[in-house]
Order: structure tokens, then sequence, then C-alpha cells
């Protein structure tokens, strides 16, 4: 039998009523451990966010391992690789060895948002209303494809060309206003695991957090659908900008 079993956040900010269709919307083969918030504060989100962490086990930060989870918080990008510059779809398996690989359905532009005193902040350089929409979950820098909305992660040993599979992934999202935001899971073989709909928190500087641990599966790629328009448009009362903050997911083991 299917098992989900979801981690509900008492947080400022979140209701019920936001947890309970997720989890009857999503679909997913076999068992999986599901933590997931939204609200209007960093603390409507930690308490999920932790205990994803805690799921995964402990934090790896050197050479690959055989267990734990891995972090990206974008904070340690160098200005150089922030906005307006781009950043390499490759950057956190060469040069920050985390084990992961972005590329999108449109080109492999990313972008990092630029930290104050630098740069626009949080994608202002993108359009200059996003700072009024966008928050950050670990200050001060997001994270965002440039020609859609979707972006594929795609695990790899970290630091090397080895592909790998991970117990599953998750991301802190900003500003998610209408349903649409969603992560999805495939196996190696490219078999969905399963589509799981991140939580919604209308208005502007908002924070959503989903994470799913696979119990019997393995996860080698994930795409994560973020909000419903490329960046750079205006939100409208049908258009929903969303962009990243933190990704954990699972080490990304051979």
């Amino acid at each position: 039998m299917e098992r989900l079993r979801l981690g509900v956040v008492g947080a400022l900010g979140l209701a019920l009523a936001v947890l309970l269709p997720s989890v009857a919307q999503a679909q997913a083969r076999g068992p999986v451990n599901v933590q997931q918030a939204a609200g209007t504060s960093v603390a409507a989100v930690q308490s999920a966010v932790d205990a994803y962490r805690n799921d995964l086990g402990t934090l790896n930060t050197a050479g690959p391992a055989a267990s734990g989870r891995r972090e990206i918080n974008w904070d340690g990008v160098p200005d150089a690789r922030s906005a307006p510059n781009l950043l390499p779809p490759d950057f956190f398996n060469v040069t920050a060895p985390r084990g992961v690989v972005f590329s999108t359905n449109r080109g492999s532009r990313f972008q990092v948002s630029g930290n104050s005193g630098v740069a626009p902040i949080e994608f202002d350089n993108l359009n200059p209303t996003y700072s009024r929409l966008f928050t950050t979950f670990s200050p001060q820098r997001l994270f965002t494809p440039l020609d859609t909305n979707e972006t594929t992660i795609r695990f790899f040993v970290p630091g090397t060309q080895t592909r790998a599979t991970s117990a599953g992934f998750g991301a802190v999202f900003t500003d998610v206003d209408r349903p649409g935001t969603r992560i999805t899971y495939f196996d190696a073989a490219n078999h969905v695991l399963g589509t799981f709909p991140v939580p919604i928190s209308p208005g502007s500087e908002t924070l959503s957090f989903l994470g799913v641990r696979f119990l019997n599966a393995r996860v080698a790629w994930v795409k994560v659908t973020s909000g419903n328009t490329k960046p750079g448009l205006n939100e409208t009362r049908v258009r929903d900008a969303v962009v990243m903050d933190d990704f954990i997911f699972g080490e990304p083991i051979a």
C-alpha cells in the first residue's frame, strides 16, 4: 500500500487548508516522507526544512559519502558568477562539488541574484518590481532559470561525471501565489516516481517549502516548475513569477 507521510508545521501564516489539498493531489510510486509548509516568514517554513534535513541525515561538505545530505544556499556563489552574470549549469558539480548539474527545456541560462551594494538584489535586474515580490530563506541570494520556468536537476557523484541517484530532493520557493509550482521526481529509467505540488502562500515576499524522501526508490533527476511564467515578466492576476532559495537533497550515490 502506498504510504504518504506529511510533516505538518504549525507556523506563522500557514493554514491547514494549504497542506491537505497538496497531499491529496500528490501521486507517488511507493512510500514517501513529505515535509511541506508555507507562510509569510522564515519561521513559517523553518520547522519543515529542519525536519527534512533530519530525515535525510548528516550534512556532507567534503568528498563523496555513503549517506546523508547536501545543501545549496547560493550565498557562497561569487559576484563574478552572480547577477547580471550567468551561473554555469555545472557550477555545483565542478567548482563547488555538490553533485548536481542544471539544464532546462530552453537552453542552459541560469542566474543567482546579486548581493546588496554590488548588483540589484532579488532579481531587480530582471524586473524592478521583483525585490518587492521575493524574499530569502537564507539571505541574500536567490536562484532561477532565465528562459523558462522549468529547471531539470540531475544527480552525479560530487565532483565527477558519474551518474548518481538520491533519496530525495527539496527546495524553498518564494512568492508562490497560485497552484502550479511543483516538483516531479524521476528514476534512472526516466519513470516518474511522483509529482508533488508546492504549497501556496498568496501575497508578496512569502516562502514555501517542499521536500520528499522516497523510502523504496532512488531519484536520478527532478524537474522543478517554478510559477507559470519565465522570470522578467510582470506579475498579473493570472501570471505567477516564482524563484527559488535553498536546495536540500540526499547524498548522490553511484
